[in-house]
C-alpha cells in the first residue's frame, strides 16, 4: 500500500531522495564514512554545502546582494536573530498578525524594541490575510514582518505587501518556500524552517541582503549575528551538515523537477483539486476566505468532531497519515507541500467522497 504523509512538518519529503540518502547513509562517494561522520571543512562536505547554495541561488534567482547562509534553531530562532540583528534602539518594526506563527514572531520582537501590528486577522480565528488598504504601517519602520503562509489557519498570501523605500520586508516562508516562483528583491530578508519543503527539522534557511546585515549592535552575541554565518560561510561553528546535504539533495531534485515554475504549476493544480472538492459540498467545510486559501495547509470542518476523527483513523489505516488538524483548531488538515505527488492527492479525494457518501 501506498503511504502518503499529510503532516504540516516535519513533512514527507521526495521519494527519490529519501531512496539517494539511503544509498549514500553510511558509504557517502566511497568515503567509507557516511556524510554525518564526515568533517564539516573537508572538501567532500564542502562540495555540499557549495552545491547547496549554488542551487538555492539558481532556483531562486538571487543576486550577489544577497548572502544566502543555514542557521541552527529552525525558523523560531529567528524570531529573535531579527530583532536582535535589524531592530536599533528607539526605532519600530511592523508585524503583519495573520497566525499562530506571526505572533511568536511579534511577540519575540517586543522583548528587544518597539512593535506595531501592522494588520490582525486574530478576531476572525485567522482566516483571512486583512487588505493592504487596512494596515497601519509606522513610518519610517525598521522593517515590516510577514508570514507568506500560515500552517495552523490554512491562510497564504497570494500578492505581497507594497514595498517602501528604505523600509526592507522580511517574510518567514518556511511552509511555501519554492513552492512558487517570488521577485526575492522585493525582500529584504526571507527564512524557513527546512522540515517542510526542504529537508530535515533543526535548521533554517536564511536569504539576507549583505547590507542589512551590517545593521548588527555590536551587544549581540557572536552566534547569533547574521554576519558571523556570511564571513565564515556558515562554517563558524559545526553545522548541521546532514540537514544541509538533505537540502542539496532536495534542491537536486527541484531542479530536475524543471525548477520552480513547474513546481508551481503542480502545486496550484494539487490545491484546485482538493479545493474543488471542499466548495462542492456541505459535509465538508472549509472556515478560510477564498482569496487567502492556502496553496499549501488545506483545512477543513466536517459536521461533528466524533466524524472528524473517525475520518482521520480510516483515512490512517488506507496509508494517508498526518491529517489531524492543529492541536489549537482542532478539524483537518492536508498539508500538499511539494513532495506530495498528484496520486496522493487523487487518493485522499477518493477517499473523502467514500468517506461522505457512507457517513453523510
Amino acid at each position: 500500500m501506498d503511504m502518503y504523509n499529510f503532516s504540516a512538518g516535519p513533512a514527507m519529503l521526495p521519494r527519490e531522495v529519501m531512496k539517494k540518502a539511503q544509498e549514500e547513509f553510511c558509504n557517502y562517494r566511497n568515503s567509507g564514512s557516511g556524510i554525518m561522520e564526515l568533517s564539516h571543512r573537508g572538501s567532500l562536505f564542502t562540495e555540499v554545502i557549495e552545491r547547496a547554495e549554488q542551487n538555492i541561488r539558481d532556483l531562486m534567482n538571487i543576486s550577489d546582494d544577497y548572502a544566502v547562509i543555514f542557521v541552527q534553531g529552525g525558523a523560531s530562532m529567528q524570531f529573535c536573530m531579527i530583532p536582535m540583528n535589524l531592530l536599533p534602539a528607539g526605532a519600530t518594526a511592523d508585524y503583519a498578525d495573520t497566525g499562530v506563527w506571526g505572533a511568536k514572531a511579534a511577540k519575540e520582537a517586543k522583548l528587544f524594541g518597539n512593535v506595531n501590528l501592522a494588520c490582525s486577522s486574530k478576531e476572525t480565528k485567522y482566516d483571512h490575510i486583512p487588505a493592504f488598504g487596512e494596515w497601519k504601517r509606522t513610518a519610517g519602520a525598521a522593517y515590516l514582518h510577514i508570514t507568506s503562509n500560515n500552517t495552523v489557519a490554512g491562510t497564504q498570501y497570494h500578492q505581497f505587501p507594497e514595498v517602501i523605500d528604505g523600509v526592507p520586508m522580511l517574510a518567514d516562508m518556511s511552509s511555501d518556500i519554492m513552492s512558487r516562483v517570488i521577485n526575492v528583491n522585493d525582500f529584504g530578508l526571507i527564512y524557513a524552517g527546512a522540515q517542510k519543503n526542504l529537508g530535515p527539522s533543526g535548521m533554517a534557511l536564511v536569504i539576507i541582503r549583505k547590507d542589512l546585515a551590517e545593521r548588527t549592535p555590536a551587544n549581540v552575541p557572536t552566534m547569533l549575528r547574521y554576519n558571523t554565518y556570511i564571513e565564515n560561510k556558515s562554517l563558524f561553528n559545526t553545522p548541521p551538515t546532514f540537514a544541509i546535504y538533505m537540502l542539496a539533495l532536495v534542491t537536486d531534485h527541484f531542479k530536475a523537477m524543471g525548477g520552480i515554475g513547474e513546481i508551481e504549476k503542480i502545486n496550484d493544480a494539487k490545491a484546485a483539486k482538493l479545493y474543488d472538492v471542499l466548495d462542492s459540498s456541505d459535509y465538508y467545510r472549509s472556515p478560510v476566505a477564498r482569496d487567502s486559501r492556502s496553496n499549501m495547509n488545506v483545512v477543513w470542518r466536517m459536521p461533528t468532531e466524533e466524524l472528524e476523527a473517525k475520518f482521520i483513523k480510516e483515512a490512517a489505516a488506507q496509508g494517508m497519515t498526518g491529517l489531524k488538524g492543529h492541536r489549537l483548531v482542532g478539524g483537518l488538515r492536508a498539508s500538499i507541500y511539494n513532495a506530495m505527488p498528484m496520486s496522493g492527492i487523487d487518493k485522499l479525494i477518493a477517499f473523502m467522497r467514500d468517506f461522505e457518501k457512507n457517513n453523510g
